[in-house]
């Protein structure tokens, strides 16, 4: 009875700190009971959260609350400049519509073990929309009150007004060659009132919509009449770093690959075979999704109200122990965060990494990263390999300022595949 009342005390105060979190800008979860957050454009399930501004396409997000309680959720929009700050506007200059709106759309899940509440939300809607180009910043919060946030997730409003080109080339570093990807890209801006392009415009290149491997280009390299020519010999070089590790939980009636053994009673428990470390010097394909994951449950009609969790057991062969330094786990699934929730325990008596997540039914990437114990800096190289031939989605997003304009626009985008 003790060990009982510590567990649901110890829920309380974990659940009481998660809602006293600063609202921060990015993509992230503050309540532990929040899990299996999707967020994209409509046009394709797990595609980058993306808007052409009046365009008529919408973005999706959506999330389960395995609280089992039904919550007031509201929601709006911040813009946001090219680094994520607040552009401090008005919502009024902003916005269409409302300046926020309580979400509404929500249904029980049906049939599964793990009982839980499944909302929707579309962007934008007849009550809330945007009206400038830029980034924004999504909130869900309760009660009407931004102090006790939900999650946020970062949103791209795009007015298209430059063209962009690029391509993939070998790294100018010769030592590097075999491992790097080097993007040279260029943007025609002859539509934008451009007083000094070396001040007035900035780009951002991500590797498959990470954040933490972005690279800012704050100068071209060279200007060639109303082009920004961006090559560089010593930009824009990145890790091409190795394909996705997977699994496939679609069903939790038969095992499928890189499934060990699947356990069904009072909760669903699922056994993944060992993951070697994968440093080898020779590149070997394998299909991967570029990180994403996809909630479907071939076992019922639909996966997103009958879809179940289930506690997914990783083991990682790492060749290392607790004493060279940590090793983590990270996918869109967490939004490649490094945190206590992602960190993998030691086992000495087996000399191997494991942690437990509780995942819902689905198609899932993932990869390990490593923090070494003395540098203190993340590599998800030293476990997962580096090499050219990867397959990458590269987003270049270009950022506008006009002349005399108290916010930045987001003016261009381009998604270049490696493969393509």
């Amino acid at each position: 009875m003790r060990l009982h009342i510590s567990i649901i005390l110890l829920f309380i105060t974990c659940r009481t700190l998660a809602q006293n979190q600063p609202m921060v800008y990015e993509d992230k979860t503050y309540l532990p009971e929040i899990k299996t957050v999707e967020f994209y454009n409509t046009k394709k399930e797990g595609s980058f959260p993306l808007i052409p501004l009046n365009s008529g396409e919408q973005v999706m997000l959506s999330f389960d609350d395995l609280s089992g309680q039904s919550k007031i959720l509201n929601y709006t929009l911040e813009h946001c400049d090219a680094q994520w700050n607040s552009s401090r506007l008005s919502p009024i200059e902003y916005l269409q519509g409302f300046t926020e709106d309580r979400l509404m759309e929500y249904r029980y899940s049906t049939a599964t073990r793990q009982k839980y509440i499944h909302y929707e939300l579309t962007l934008p809607n007849q009550n809330l929309s945007p009206k400038l180009a830029g980034n924004y910043l999504l909130k869900v919060y309760q009660n009407g009150d931004q102090s006790k946030p939900v999650l946020t997730r970062r949103l791209y409003v795009v007015g298209s007004k430059v063209s962009i080109t690029a391509q993939m080339v070998p790294s100018g570093n010769v030592s590097q060659r075999n491992t790097n990807q080097k993007i040279n890209f260029s943007v025609e801006y002859a539509g934008l009132n451009v007083q000094n392009p070396y001040t007035d415009i900035r780009t951002l290149i991500m590797q498959n919509a990470r954040p933490e491997t972005g690279i800012w280009n704050t100068r071209p390299a060279n200007i060639r009449g109303s082009q920004l020519i961006y090559n560089d010999i010593a930009t824009n070089d990145f890790p091409g770093r190795n394909e996705f590790r997977h699994f496939d939980t679609r069903s939790l009636k038969l095992n499928s690959e890189r499934i060990g053994h699947i356990y069904r009673d009072t909760a669903n428990t699922v056994i993944l075979l060992p993951d070697p470390k994968r440093d080898q010097p020779d590149y070997v394909f394998q299909y991967d999704n570029d990180g994403k994951f996809f909630v479907i449950n071939q076992d019922g009609r639909d996966g997103r109200t009958d879809g179940d969790y289930a506690h997914m057991y990783f083991t990682l062969l790492a060749n290392k122990t607790a004493f060279d330094g940590s090793a983590y786990i990270v996918g869109q699934f967490n939004n490649y965060r490094l945190d206590e929730q992602s960190k993998l325990k030691y086992d000495a008596s087996l000399m191997r990494f494991y942690t437990d997540l509780y995942l819902k039914q689905g198609v899932y990437d993932y990869g390990y990263v490593w923090v070494d114990a003395k540098t203190k800096t993340p590599d998800d190289t030293v476990l997962e390999g580096n090499h050219f031939e990867t397959e990458n989605d590269y987003q270049i997003l270009v950022y506008f300022r006009a002349p005399g304009a108290r916010w930045e626009e987001l003016v261009g985008y381009r998604v270049l595949n490696t493969a393509k």
